[in-house]
């Protein structure tokens, strides 16, 4: 009996130490459907036990290798023509099968909505390719969306690959798939695409972390959100609750919505159109929406369709009190299918609830809105009626707005490094509209975003091609000063990196959507681009005219378009438009433009006889521009400076800048104001005096504080004042500012600056006069501060422009005492005269004698964060350089 207990317990053991073995296994992206890149050598990888031998078997051969000690490995293929489909078989402990392989072009999908927009939101525009598309070659793998803080992932969270043909190819990108049908139809080569793509994203979200290392402010924020305590402080952050619906139309008996209801004190409105403009200013909550429709007899009982362009926010629609759709956020279309036995042949009603949580709502001008059955067609366009079911109130936002996938490295980690084992053909790339609230930076990222892509495949200078901000929003009439189209510049320099190309899109946008339908001449677009780049057509036209140089000659301005075997054109008018020139004053007005060669615009006004600038399609929606090339191109919108540097635009593009310092080294900057501007995402400029208590003793959170973005700034050593000035009784003799030397002062700024720079490792350094005293025994101090620091803040209550501002004597606004709404008041006149800003607070909740509250301060801060796309917050570091660069280039 002990004898077989005995072989009973070793069985055991022996099946427990076999299912200790970890299977095979592949990437998501290795599985059935697969397409691999053509014509070059590549591998196929994954995980087993340390030590496993695996065995790869393709197209009659045998393939051999063993796991490595973390349990990866992998297996080389030599180059494989364009061909397929075939099957692969691994195994090792367990065995699986990869079946109906292609290979072909593979192309990286990348960006934002734009660029996931599927062919289902397009079907109306594109029936017929719907309809008939059946390219079992042509395969999609679109990835999930998914976030990485701590570093690149092994592998996707989820995807499989799907044919374009039937009901799957309404799931593939329409930018994507138009221009993988141009290339397949022209080549006839399997194309695989990867889509890794989400909505509302930056473009620092989808750099990796070696990509970033000339961006201290993102690397910064890349270190902060390594830190776990950092982000459990994020998410334990109070949350907006949910509303608790009050809605008047839904507590009714009947509802509002409900067949037997009749409406009671309902107001007429227009649809479409905004219902901030038809009388509910500065609106959020519910509107009800009803219209009484007469349907024939023909259409009675039927299914139908019911089109109600774009809502803003969101929406509940019914048809005789059945709810035939909803959606929950502005974008998307409105596409109802109302079922069959609805509709009834006389009166029917719709109503829609539409809800509003910001800016103007309502229905969407210038979108679809009709009903359609059996053939028929009733507009909807015109008289509603409508009636308030709940006002919302005013939000207080909490400031935990952190949106992971909008961190940097976060997408690069989780969608982009994952893919690295895949040999590809190039890259598309569309995205911007997120960068376009503070689009400087883009000018750089860009670029850095390619060279880190194409460092990470070790491919060689892969194509990468990519798409420029269509036209989109209202039309200005003037010339004007535009986010968008700086924005289309920083991408029309993309172009100086080798091996890319730029789709123009500013005639194929929508003014009133930011997700326009024409993604077929996207698509094509693209295709272009990369029938020059990656198949080699050398002779192919694949862009619109590039300005190549420029001359002034007296009072015009010659540009001079590269040549490329195509000449200039208009696509309307007998004259080029949207031009705009400008002399030193750069008050930009229309100019006169003319074609004076086939490769040649030569633009003037009368008036200005010295022309500097030239801007051409230089708005958020240029509608009137009209310049193309032969080939049907659009030219890319563009600026000129006679003098090169004076383009530098004031403030990051922005209103005004602001910055917030805080004096003294206390604690309850590192307890009260830090956590908050880090809940914000707001930087600060800590202004250190390196004998206060809180500064020699809380030295680690100065260096966090530091590693998570703000400033310390030097205070001096000692924080001396001059004791002979006025109030000034409690300065202590040994530190009376009045009896110091210059030498003394300037041994204790550079004694604090080698203390400041052993916490955060950095040298670039601004200075805070203590008291705002400047002079010593000898005579004022500020001609030292040129050599040490890059900008010295006095204590001063004034605003100035940018070319005014005194690095050396930068003034301040001290805080003491008011009320958050007395601070704002300071920040809307500074927006209004386009100034510098510069805050000066030291007790923040207590502390010190000079305090704002903290609801004050709360206010102020949330205020500058719900305004950031108009205001430049950051530090007094950034600023100082900002400006020092603006000054010097003009």
């Amino acid at each position: 009996m002990y004898k077989w207990k005995f072989y009973l317990l070793l069985s055991a053991l022996c099946c427990a130490s076999l299912n200790l073995h970890a299977d095979i296994r592949l990437p998501r992206l290795i599985s059935d459907g697969l397409v691999l890149q053509r014509d070059t050598p590549l591998k196929i990888w994954g995980w087993a036990d340390p030590g496993e031998k695996i065995k790869l078997s393709f197209r009659g051969k045998n393939y051999r290798t063993t796991a490595d000690a973390a349990g990866d490995w992998s297996v080389p293929l030599a180059a494989q023509p364009a061909g397929g489909p075939y099957e692969m078989t691994i195994s090792g402990n367990n065995e699986l099968q990869v079946r109906d392989i292609l290979f072909g072009d593979v192309w990286i999908c990348s960006g934002q909505s734009n660029m996931v927009l599927p062919m289902e939101r397009v079907k109306e525009n594109y029936p017929e390719e719907v309809r008939s598309a059946n390219y079992p070659q042509i395969r999609n793998f679109f990835i999930a969306t998914a976030t990485n803080l701590d570093g690149p992932a092994p592998d996707l969270s989820s995807g499989s690959w799907k044919m374009a043909k039937g009901e799957d190819v309404l799931g593939f990108s329409a930018t994507a798939y138009f221009f993988a049908k141009h290339i397949y139809d022209r080549y006839q080569v399997p194309i695989g695409l990867i889509n890794a793509s989400v909505g509302g994203t930056p473009i620092e979200a989808w750099i990796g972390e070696s990509g970033l290392q000339e961006f201290p402010n993102l690397m910064s924020t890349v270190q902060q959100n390594q830190d776990q305590a950092y982000i459990d402080s994020i998410n334990n952050l109070p949350r907006n609750r949910m509303r608790t619906s009050e809605d008047a139309g839904l507590a009714a008996s009947p509802k509002w919505f409900e067949e037997g209801y009749k409406p009671i004190d309902w107001h007429p409105i227009n649809v479409p159109g905004y219902f901030e403009d038809q009388g509910l200013r500065d609106f959020n909550g519910v509107v009800w929406y009803w219209k009484e429709i007469d349907i024939p007899q023909e259409m009675a009982g039927a299914e139908a369709k019911l089109f109600l362009g774009r809502i803003v926010d969101a929406d509940f629609a019914y048809v005789n009190g059945t709810q035939v759709g909803n959606i929950t956020y502005q974008y998307p279309p409105r596409r109802y299918t109302i079922p069959a036995g609805v509709l009834k042949a006389g009166k029917n009603t719709i109503t829609v609830r539409v809800l509003n949580y910001g800016n103007k709502g309502g229905f969407v001008p210038d979108k679809p809105y009709f009903l359609t059955a059996n053939g028929r067609d009733i507009d909807l366009k015109g008289t509603w009626h409508y009636r308030v079911g709940e006002v919302f109130p005013p939000v207080q936002r909490s400031g935990g707005n952190f949106s992971r996938q909008n961190q940097p490295t976060a997408l690069f980690n989780a969608m982009i490094a994952p893919l690295q084992p895949v040999r590809v053909k190039g890259w598309l790339w569309y995205q911007g509209e997120s960068n376009s609230g503070n689009p400087r930076p883009y000018y750089d990222l860009l670029p850095a975003l390619i060279a880190n892509w194409r460092k990470l495949w070790d491919q060689g200078p892969l194509p990468f091609l990519y798409v420029q901000l269509t036209n989109f929003m209202e039309v200005d009439y003037l010339p004007v000063e535009s986010n968008w189209a700086v924005l289309r510049d920083a991408q029309l320099q993309g172009l100086q990196v080798p091996n890319t190309a730029m789709a123009v899109a500013i005639d194929i946008g929508e003014w009133n959507d930011i997700h326009p339908l024409n993604k077929q001449d996207v698509g094509v677009r693209l295709a272009l681009g990369a029938r020059k780049l990656a198949y080699g057509e050398q002779d192919l036209v694949h862009s619109g005219p590039l300005l190549e140089t420029f001359r002034v000659d007296g009072d015009r301005i010659v540009l001079q378009f590269k040549a490329n075997d195509s000449d200039l054109a208009l696509s309307k008018g007998d004259k080029p438009a949207h031009f705009a020139i400008a002399g030193a004053d750069r008050h930009f007005v229309w100019a006169d433009a003319e074609i004076t060669g086939a490769h040649e615009i030569t633009v003037r006004k009368e008036g200005i006889e010295h022309p500097e600038f030239v801007r051409y399609a230089w708005a958020d929606n240029p509608r009137f521009a009209n310049l193309i090339n032969e080939a049907g191109l659009p030219a890319s919108p563009f600026q000129v400076s006679v003098f090169p540097g004076v383009d530098e635009i004031a403030w990051n593009g922005k209103k005004c800048a602001v910055s917030l310092t805080y004096d003294d080294a206390l604690n309850v900057h590192l307890d009260n104001a830090i956590p908050l501007l880090d809940s914000l995402r707001l930087k600060g400029t800590f202004y250190l005096t390196a004998s206060s208590p809180a500064g020699s003793g809380r030295i680690e959170d100065w260096r966090r504080a530091a590693a998570d973005g703000h400033e310390l700034g030097n205070h001096t050593l000692f924080h001396p004042c001059d004791a002979s000035r006025p109030g000034m009784s409690w300065v202590r003799p040994e530190y009376d500012l009045s009896t110091y030397s210059l030498d003394r002062i300037t041994r204790e700024l550079r004694m604090t600056n080698a203390y400041l720079e052993a916490i955060d490792g950095r040298q670039d350094r601004t200075f805070a006069f203590t008291c705002g005293h400047k002079a010593v025994a000898e005579g004022t101090f500020i001609q030292e501060m040129e050599h040490e620091f890059l900008a010295a803040r006095a204590v001063r209550h004034e605003m100035h422009p940018i070319e005014e501002v005194d690095l050396m004597d930068v003034d301040c606004y001290s805080i003491n005492g008011q009320s958050g709404e007395e601070l704002i008041q300071l920040v809307q006149k500074a927006e209004a005269e386009g100034t510098l800003l510069v805050f000066l607070f030291h007790g923040v909740g207590g502390e010190h004698n000079l305090n704002v509250s903290l609801e004050a301060h709360r206010t102020l801060l949330r205020y500058l964060k719900e305004r950031e796309s108009e205001i430049w917050v950051a530090p007094m570091r950034d600023i100082a350089k900002h400006v020092q660069h603006f000054q010097q280039a003009k």
